[in-house]
């Protein structure tokens, strides 16, 4: 059996966090070669005004076979970066499995290793997710989390536990690079698509440079991504929740009603009036979700973002790091274009 780990290749988005990744790199090369592996280094450039500095470049690999950077026309948000890197690793690499994960050094680099020896115990047939344990994020950002993980929970039945630090086998890049949700969503669109998937557990740490560009809008708008992914499954949910909850609302009303007659007691009149409002608005909400529904499967049938298509519109150049002056090797990728 081929080893799923022989031709390794490490997809890192990038946005002006130049400084986070030029820590990364010497972690990550030591956390490589301890574990007696050899990797490619793709620095997703999303949109970056600042250029590299020096330091991001300078240092002497000893497991990293090389460290590039794909460029793109404008930022366009890692969630879409992340699906351009992974078509245009699928097309221009072909790697035996591609490492997702963050510049930041919120993903640590000696996890990649745990990663890779899980996707060997599983014959490189599965992608494995880092399952989040434990977040380094203040109580804040921990309340409004746990409270988008019930949501999503209720809304699609799925459990939200991972980010984008995993592993994806060749067998399965091959799927998910043409997968349209992707473009909204990496984590998602894995879901979604029903891939072979497990996780291991992994601690998610403090950024180590720099600041964070995440604001809460950028949060709300990341998790509502996540959600788009599920647009289906959320329609059918809300329609089934909302018919049993008229049915029920209608069944005491005419309990209500049958109490009145039988036993000539008064019910109330704003009661009756509160009654049939929530009937009527829940009549209305059955038609939005119908509608919402509709809409999904609508979309279904118009053109698509198709990443292994459509990644190279989005693609200035695919060349070493700047600055970097030791020898590459030689199976370092083509540029693209």
């Amino acid at each position: 059996m081929t080893d799923p780990a022989a031709r390794l290749l490490i997809l890192i988005p990038i946005f002006e966090d130049w400084a986070a990744a030029a820590l990364l790199r010497p972690a990550l090369d030591l956390a490589l070669q301890q574990a007696g592996l050899r990797a490619t280094v793709w620095l997703v450039d999303d949109g970056s005004t600042e250029k590299p500095p020096q330091a991001t470049g300078v240092h002497r690999d000893v497991a990293l076979d090389a460290v590039d950077v794909l460029t793109l026309r404008r930022n366009l948000g890692h969630q879409r970066a992340i699906a351009i890197g992974l078509a245009a690793a699928y097309d221009q690499f072909h790697p035996s499995a591609v490492v997702v994960m963050d510049g930041d050094g919120e993903d640590a680099p000696d996890d990649v290793p745990r990663l890779v020896a899980a996707l060997r115990a599983n014959g490189g047939q599965r992608i494995v997710f880092a399952e989040r344990r434990r977040r380094s994020e203040d109580l804040v950002f921990k309340a409004f989390y746990a409270a988008y993980r019930f949501g999503h929970r209720l809304l699609t039945g799925i459990a939200v536990r991972v980010g984008n630090f995993s592993i994806v086998p060749a067998a399965q890049l091959e799927r998910l690079v043409v997968v349209s949700e992707l473009w909204n969503h990496y984590a998602a669109a894995a879901f979604n698509a029903g891939l072979p998937r497990e996780t291991i557990p992994a601690v998610r740490r403090n950024r180590t440079a720099g600041i964070s560009r995440m604001n809460f809008t950028a949060l709300v708008s990341h998790g509502l991504r996540a959600l788009s992914v599920h647009a289906e499954i959320i329609g059918v949910r809300l329609v089934i929740f909302t018919i049993v909850a008229a049915m029920a609302l209608a069944a005491a009303l005419a309990i209500g009603f049958g109490l009145r007659i039988v036993t000539l007691s008064t019910v109330p009149g704003w009661a009756l009036a509160l009654g049939g409002l929530v009937v009527l608005l829940l009549g209305q909400a059955v038609v939005s979700a119908l509608v919402l529904v509709f809409l999904v499967l609508h979309g279904r049938s118009q053109p698509l973002f198709i990443p292994i298509r459509d990644y190279s519109h989005f693609v200035t150049s695919l060349g070493a790091l700047a600055s970097t002056p030791y020898p590459r090797a030689s199976s370092a990728p083509a540029p693209i274009g």
